[in-house]
């Protein structure tokens, strides 16, 4: 027997009626909203107190498995040595069994002011001998120690630092000493902590390099299981098929054209500032249009990830390969998403708007990584650096967007996505709080092909959060932004989240 719930005693950010004060749901989705003394009956009433009610987030790329293992591990991001990041290893393995992987991540070199990496050798005495594998900011490179690296015998066991290839190989023996309910655990706290930060819905992205068929399929098992709904991505080349087989809702994510900046592995048209060469390149546009015709084929979304501009060309060089034997309706149709695209001038966002691509992106990669003295200065000069993340550049230009925080890279923190997205380091790239915030609410379902919810209307389904705003309302959303006296608002607190009108949070 269906129950209706009125929520009552609230505000609530709606364009269907911005002076509503109760909203009515049954069968998991809206069916009234408006002034609490026109109500209908409901069978239970939820007094709000005055709290907020807003869509739900969506965190539209996510690792669970590793957000999980951070959750309750080793936390490196704020190490700012090579000695402080030995002295942190050997504290956490000392409470680890003598046969057990000490699994870390968060380090990030271009912080240090010696930006010398510790070695395998350093890393095993330091851990007494235990397995070590410690994932860079990037999640694209990792320090091990010599016996991880004796695990991988085609790799050379003096190198305590691998890159992409070699990275994966040593990544797959590391998530393979998970045990199933090792594993399990660690998803469940990664979409626990999504709930209790007002996340209703994810993106897990995974594929070979990434996580394990497994480990994806472990996660999507857990979806709306009393947490956040999942959307997989398994990002491999050709597989459209097999990604639908898996259960996924695109075949991409993860599927990579390039590395990433952190590692200088992102491919880019310039060489690095800091080191030789342009990156990797993983992907022809042949071999991308090859994919797109695919998904085409198996009625699933494509997609890739790509962040300097050379692997963003080389993609949308593909979509046009893909447009020219399907058709650009066709290819628009399937709404294929590029993942991160850091690093793309107004040709290229042009040619996203043609394609119909949807940009996921983590606007909080700029929060961290811009500006003229940080990483995306180190490794491209200034002036490139500047350009990184044209996020309000892409918005203005027509891109549909979804925020996300790929997680572990940068934490599950939706409204921080929303404040860096609204005043990121280069102010030709704002945008309003309230388009940043459709595109980490209802961007984040579209991008999923997900089109009734986002938004609380009649009709739509019963996704939203309630919070607690210390800082007040400003146009209906928390007041966010510091003020002319450079006053900043205190975050607003999440109590509750409701996905589908059940509460999967509440605190």
């Amino acid at each position: 027997m269906t129950t209706s719930v009125l929520w009552a005693n609230g505000r609530f950010y709606s364009a269907a009626d911005p002076r509503a004060t109760a909203m009515l749901v049954s069968g998991g989705r809206i069916v009234w909203l408006g002034e609490a003394a026109r109500a209908p009956a409901a069978d239970r009433t939820v007094d709000l107190g005055g709290l907020l009610v807003t869509p739900a987030f969506v965190d539209a790329h996510v690792h669970a498995t590793d957000t999980g293992l951070v959750a309750g591990g080793l936390d490196l991001s704020g190490v700012r040595s090579a000695a402080e990041l030995l002295a942190a290893v050997a504290r956490f393995a000392g409470s680890r069994p003598v046969d057990a992987v000490v699994h870390g991540h968060g380090w990030d070199e271009s912080t240090w002011a010696d930006q010398s990496v510790p070695g395998a050798a350093e890393l095993e005495r330091a851990a007494g001998g235990r397995r070590v594998y410690l994932s860079q900011a990037s999640v694209h490179s990792a320090l091990v120690s010599s016996s991880m690296l004796a695990a991988c015998p085609r790799l050379d066991a003096g190198q305590g630092w691998v890159r992409e290839e070699d990275h994966h190989a040593v990544r797959a023996v590391a998530l393979g000493s998970l045990s199933a309910a090792q594993r399990t655990r660690a998803q469940r706290t990664a979409l626990q902590l999504a709930a209790s930060r007002g996340v209703a819905a994810v993106h897990e992205c995974g594929g070979p390099g990434t996580s394990s068929e497994a480990d994806f399929q472990s996660v999507l098992a857990l979806s709306g299981q009393g947490l956040p709904q999942v959307y997989g991505y398994w990002g491999e080349l050709g597989a459209a098929g097999k990604a639908r087989e898996l259960g996924a809702a695109g075949a991409g994510g993860d599927l990579y054209a390039d590395g990433a900046l952190g590692s200088r592995t992102a491919w880019v048209r310039h060489a690095y500032e800091d080191g030789p060469g342009c990156g990797e390149a993983f992907l022809s546009a042949e071999q991308v249009g090859a994919h797109l015709v695919g998904c085409a084929e198996a009625g699933v979304q494509g997609g890739f990830h790509a962040i300097g501009d050379a692997a963003i060309a080389a993609v949308l060089d593909g979509f046009a390969v893909a447009a020219a034997q399907i058709g650009v309706d066709r290819l628009r149709q399937g709404r294929h998403r590029i993942e991160h695209v850091e690093l793309a001038d107004k040709a290229m966002i042009a040619r996203m708007v043609e394609f119909g691509v949807v940009a996921s992106v983590q606007p909080v990669f700029d929060a961290l990584w811009g500006g003229k003295d940080r990483m995306y200065a180190q490794r491209l000069g200034v002036k490139r650096a500047w350009a990184t993340n044209p996020i309000g550049a892409m918005y203005a230009t027509g891109v549909p967007l979804a925020f996300g925080s790929d997680s572990p890279v940068t934490p599950l923190d939706p409204w921080a996505a929303v404040v860096a997205a609204a005043a990121p380091r280069n102010p030709a790239y704002r945008m309003s709080v309230r388009s940043a915030f459709g595109a980490s609410t209802r961007g984040g379902w579209r991008a999923a092909r997900a089109e009734d919810a986002g938004v609380l209307v009649p009709g739509a389904r019963a996704v939203f959060a309630v919070w607690e705003t210390p800082s007040g309302v400003v146009d209906g959303l928390p007041a966010l932004l510091a003020d002319v006296d450079g006053v900043v608002p205190q975050r607003p607190v999440c109590r509750r989240t409701v996905l589908d009108g059940e509460t999967i949070f509440e605190g």
